[in-house]
């Protein structure tokens, strides 16, 4: 095998290496094996085209062009010219798959389905870096730039993935790519000739021994081996940077098996949304409970309580490990009338949340698995890694039903904590708080203001739910929701907890699902569709107490109808059963009610979560700059040829010096026009005739009128005089000859070859030959000089 075939070889398994990060994102992983074979493919045409030779630039071209067909015949072989050559209907079905395919992965959670959208996006995308690793390893004989491509593989999939088994995927792609740069330098080394070992130099010329590899190429092993363990093992002993961009949960939780750690404000709701915008309602998890009283079963995931006047997320917490028993909520008093509950939970395979669902506030869980305790807002997140995938665990929790009247009643918070929850940025819109106000005017206390607040949004306020709605961006987010009056969840209670703090309430938000459906066998099916946001304030003697200005979401609670007391004894625990582990036979119930119904009675779940303190509304410049930028691109690559041209013959015919040397390169530069302008008209140049007969040849052939058959002629005489003249002189006229040949061709030519001879020239074929010619000179000196580095003579006598 040469060298060549080998460091193919090499590049294509150091792509597939690469690959196989992307082995966890999809179910069933046979795309892989397509891809190997097609890539094989490519790098054999690749081999094939390298040994005719051709030009490095038609090399790429030409395995780009099998790429295209391979495509093709896998995935639009019926849109397409003899099922392998693409067409506008087979580039209208990529398309078409391209965009179910980025529908698909919205839609479905890791790993996704292998749908035919997906299967193109992977497969497709393999052999785009692997014709890149092909060209820049092999073609262009320069190893180490081809692991960007075999980086951005990676880091794709790695930030996709995520999970445990990431240090194996980096393990593979950096191996790939140590081979690949341990055969491009065994390739240069067998070029220069005899590679010399390590031991004693003989004397006697001739091969290498044939035992074991060669010095350079063992220390290259010894190296990369000794790089690749560094690479593995030191991140085990520097300090944890958790939360960054590749990393798989995206939850930041600090490492160690002690108490310590912290978990980084990384808004949960990004994950979330990921996970449940999707159109199609699957379950997300099942649950039975010893309570019949479900309505205020919200299963809380995690709380948002850093406001910066954008979006909400959650504060950098220190987190512990998960106690036996948590502690007794915090506020929440002796007298407050609670009941402990008992809830087992299984999570769908499919589902992976990094912070657990749980009742609030639980008081302890029984799980397996690598979990941290977050004191403040009572959540669980998962540690390295650690998800609800097909998890199943049981939660202890309080079922509190305080009375209006110990709300009413409620002391003022302490100094701290109030000061904490009640932070608004300056930049938040005055309307927020005038409106907050008006809304709440003539209140006796913060309890009838938090009512007022959930009222206006649910009921006599006008606001419509509606889970399409864009709403702004920015800090002016939540005063253009109060305008527009259209939302759903996430900015009803967004506003709702930003308008609370503006009166001194303590506020934040809670993210999770609403109780969800009752199904025949008693337990209860929570769906994509349940999940949802809430606003939660803090009353002194209570607690952290839920809200719902959402109109036609959830439940409203009873402590905030003041003719109801709330102090019913819940319903008698019975005993706990497993949920079933199998899909709902029905996704959760929804039905239309209006907000006076919605007041009296829980409203089923209808929408999932969607973007959250986004951006929508503003100036998207960011957008129409790129868009512009694509235009021009369409725009602008396929006049290249004819810009080059006209360039090229202005260069050729323009000014040019006195002196003889300046006369004969301007000539043959005019020559060259004229013989360009007729091969841009369909006669190919015969450099084997001499200028005379050349010119004979271009009039014969193009039939030129008398006027432009004279000034080829007069020019051809030029270039023999150059040429063959003991002292050529410079000959007046040239550019205007080569304009009036030019006008000749035109003249005479239809309109589709007039056409063909601006817009696509046949001339600028050029450009390729000498960008070929470069790059191989290049190469060639670049060899040269390192030739004569490692033969210059190291000053030690034999």
């Amino acid at each position: 095998m040469s060298g060549r075939a080998r460091l193919a070889l090499f590049a294509a398994a150091a792509t597939l290496m690469a690959a196989t990060a992307l082995l966890p994102l999809v179910d069933p992983a046979t795309w892989f094996f397509q891809a190997a074979f097609l890539l094989a493919m490519q790098s054999g045409a690749g081999a094939l085209t390298r040994r005719v030779p051709l030009a490095r630039p038609l090399t790429v071209a030409v395995q780009a062009l099998v790429t295209l067909m391979l495509l093709t015949l896998v995935f639009a072989r019926q849109q397409a010219f003899l099922g392998i050559i693409p067409g506008p209907e087979a580039f209208n079905q990529f398309g078409v798959l391209l965009q179910a395919g980025t529908d698909d992965v919205g839609r479905f959670a890791i790993p996704a389905p292998l749908s035919d959208g997906i299967r193109l996006m992977l497969v497709g995308g393999v052999l785009v870096i692997g014709l890149l690793v092909d060209a820049l390893a092999v073609t262009f004989r320069s190893a180490a730039p081809a692991g960007l491509p075999l980086l951005a593989l990676y880091s794709v999939a790695a930030g996709l993935s995520g999970g445990g088994a990431a240090w194996l995927w980096f393990l593979l792609a950096a191996a790939g790519y140590l081979m690949l740069l341990l055969a491009e330098g065994r390739d240069r080394l067998s070029q220069w000739g005899r590679v010399f070992g390590g031991a004693a130099a003989s004397r006697t010329p001739g091969p290498e021994p044939s035992g074991g590899a060669v010095a350079p190429v063992r220390t290259g092993r010894r190296i990369g081996a000794v790089a690749l363990g560094i690479a593995l093992v030191v991140p085990l002993a520097l300090p944890s940077l958790d939360g960054g961009l590749l990393d798989g949960t995206g939850t930041g939780v600090g490492s160690g098996s002690g108490g310590g750690g912290t978990i980084s404000a990384v808004n949960p709701l990004v994950s979330l949304r990921d996970s449940l915008n999707v159109d199609e309602d699957r379950e997300v998890m099942s649950y039975r409970t010893n309570t019949d009283d479900t309505q205020d079963m919200y299963l809380r995931i995690v709380s948002l309580d850093d406001f910066d006047g954008t979006a909400w997320k959650p504060a950098q917490r220190h987190i512990v490990d998960v106690p036996d028993t948590f502690p007794t909520p915090i506020g929440l008093g002796s007298d407050v009338q609670r009941t402990a509950i008992q809830t087992r939970v299984s999570a769908a395979d499919w589902y992976a949340q990094d912070w657990l669902p749980m009742p609030y506030p639980a008081t302890q869980v029984d799980i397996n698995g690598s979990w941290r305790y977050e004191p403040v807002g009572r959540t669980l997140v998962g540690d390295h890694g650690q998800n609800t995938r097909g998890v199943q665990y049981e939660v202890t929790s309080l079922l509190v039903q305080p009375t209006a009247e110990q709300l009413a009643t409620a002391p003022e918070p302490d100094p701290a904590l109030k000061r904490e929850f009640t932070q608004v940025p300056d930049s938040l819109p005055s309307v927020v708080a005038d409106t907050a106000r008006e809304v709440t005017a003539g209140s006796a206390n913060h309890y009838e203001q938090a009512v007022k607040l959930q009222d206006y949004f649910a009921v006599s306020g006008g606001f419509t739910y509606d889970t399409e709605v864009q709403v702004g961006s920015g800090s002016a987010a939540i005063a253009r929701f109060l305008k527009d009056k259209e939302g759903f969840c996430v900015h009803f209670s967004f506003a709702m907890a930003a308008m609370a703090r503006t009166l001194g309430i303590p506020a934040r938000v809670a993210v999770g699902f609403t109780p969800g459906s009752t199904q025949p066998d008693g337990s209860m099916t929570v769906g994509l569709r349940d999940a949802h946001a809430w606003p939660e304030l803090y009353f002194e003697g209570v607690g952290w107490t839920r809200f719902e200005p959402t109109p036609n979401r959830g439940s409203v609670p009873d402590y905030t109808q003041p003719e109801t007391s709330g102090t019913d004894v819940p319903a008698a625990p019975q005993p706990t059963q497993s949920a079933s582990d199998a899909p709902a036979a029905s996704a959760s119930a929804s039905e239309s009610c209006t907000a006076q119904e919605r007041k009296l009675e829980a409203c089923a779940s209808e929408s999932a979560l969607a973007a959250v303190g986004s951006d929508d509304g503003g100036m998207p410049w960011l957008q129409i700059l790129g868009l512009a930028l694509a235009g021009l691109l369409v725009l602008g690559v396929p006049l290249l040829p004819m810009l080059w041209r006209m360039r090229i013959r202005a260069v050729r015919l323009g000014a040019h010096g006195r002196t003889d040397a300046d006369a004969a390169v301007y000539t043959l530069s005019a020559w060259l026009e004229v013989t360009d302008t007729a091969w841009d008209y369909g006669i190919e140049p015969d450099d084997s005739q001499t200028p005379r007969k050349a010119a004979a040849r271009i009039v014969r052939l193009g039939l030129l009128e008398p006027t432009a058959a004279d000034a080829v002629h007069r020019v051809a005489a030029a270039v023999e005089q150059v040429l063959y003249a003991p002292h050529p002189r410079p000959t007046a006229g040239l550019a205007e000859d080569a304009r009036q040949v030019a006008d000749g061709f035109r003249t005479l030519a239809s309109r589709p070859a007039r056409l063909r001879a601006l817009l696509a020239p046949r001339s600028a074929i050029r450009v390729v030959w000498a960008a070929s010619d470069y790059w191989t000179a290049l190469a060639a000196r670049l060899a040269a000089r390192r030739e004569t580095l490692l033969r210059r003579p190291s000053g030690q006598n034999g």
